[in-house]
């Protein structure tokens, strides 16, 4: 049997912030929330289920605390990119961890949380 990537799956808290947070990244957000909402994320899909979505089928479940248990990453165009995307999404009011920086790694780096705490890295390959 061979499996192929389909999905990132991520526990909400609250839908509608969430899916005006990744709107607001730039990905196609339906306009109605519900409490399990798909959306295009490159070749994969980006699955938003609330807790309470999880918890009516995973009686064990509680809601995850803490940071880094799910960290997506988005791709920019250039270096510049990354620091226009950093401001504009503190901008709009969402928490920036990592401000954008010259990583020895040879990319332009940053990255904002989404309202959930979950990480999306900013990058792009300096020239």
């Amino acid at each position: 049997m061979r499996t192929s990537p389909a999905a990132v799956g991520i526990v909400v808290t609250d839908m509608a912030a969430s899916l005006a947070f990744y709107r607001t990244l730039g990905l196609e957000v339906p306009d109605d929330p519900a409490p399990h909402v798909e959306i295009p994320f490159g070749g994969l899909r980006l699955l938003l289920d609330t807790e309470e979505v999880v918890a009516s089928f995973d009686p064990s479940f509680t809601p995850p605390t803490g940071a880094g248990r799910v960290g997506l990453a988005v791709e920019c165009t250039s270096p510049a990119e990354v620091d226009a995307e950093y401001d504009r999404l503190v901008g709009a009011g969402y928490r920036g961890h990592l401000a954008p920086f010259d990583a020895v790694w040879g990319q332009r780096y940053a990255v904002v949380l989404d309202p959930d705490g979950v990480g999306v890295d900013l990058f792009a390959t300096r020239p």
